[in-house]
């Protein structure tokens, strides 16, 4: 187990990769890299584990009128599984998956086709997410505010707010909106 944990390097590198390292290590004959990797696209998604306080937050977003989008790197079906089976679905107006779009985070055209879905302006704009560079930084890049969800990987992040809980969320995006406000 830490030996896939350590491939994995926190679910950056896809599972392909993985199981052929660890069936090449470990000498594994009884069964395939393939055979691994299927059961892991097919079972995935019964035990994806929210972040605390992920549908009360969505629910507040959604009673106050935000217009939600999601950006995901990674496969199209495995990702919208994953999205089904936690439920959430249904409150994103835009999802955005990487190999659908043909592009992935930090790519700006993927920010920038995800605002134009929405309908809103850059600086109108606000992304959450757990990488510095991929979420943070390339949101950023186009104009939007960057709040960074606080993992345990990174010590600092710069960003314009830091998210310990997504219960704190819409406290954050009223913080936000007052400064941008008060700047205008």
């Amino acid at each position: 187990m830490s030996r896939f944990i350590e491939l994995d390097n926190h679910g950056y590198v896809w599972k392909d990769k993985v199981y052929r390292q660890l069936v090449d290590e470990f000498a594994i004959t009884d069964i395939t890299w393939e055979e691994l990797l299927q059961d892991y696209i097919r079972e995935f998604k019964n035990h994806c584990v929210p972040f605390p306080n992920l549908i009360e937050m969505l629910e507040v977003l959604k009673r106050n009128d935000f217009v939600l989008g999601m950006i995901t790197n990674g496969y199209g079906q495995f990702q919208m599984d994953n999205i089904k089976a936690l439920g959430i679905e249904a409150y994103f107006d835009a999802i955005l998956v990487s190999e659908w779009e043909g592009i992935k985070k930090p790519d700006p055209q993927l920010f920038i086709r995800a605002l134009e879905n929405l309908k809103i302006l850059p600086h109108e704009g606000i992304f959450i997410g757990d990488h510095p560079m991929n979420d943070v930084k390339a949101a950023q890049n186009i104009g939007m505010k960057g709040i960074w969800k606080r993992d345990f990987q990174w010590d600092h992040v710069e960003a314009d707010a830091i998210l310990n809980d997504l219960s704190e969320l819409p406290v954050i995006i009223d913080s936000l909106n007052k400064q941008n406000i008060e700047s205008c």
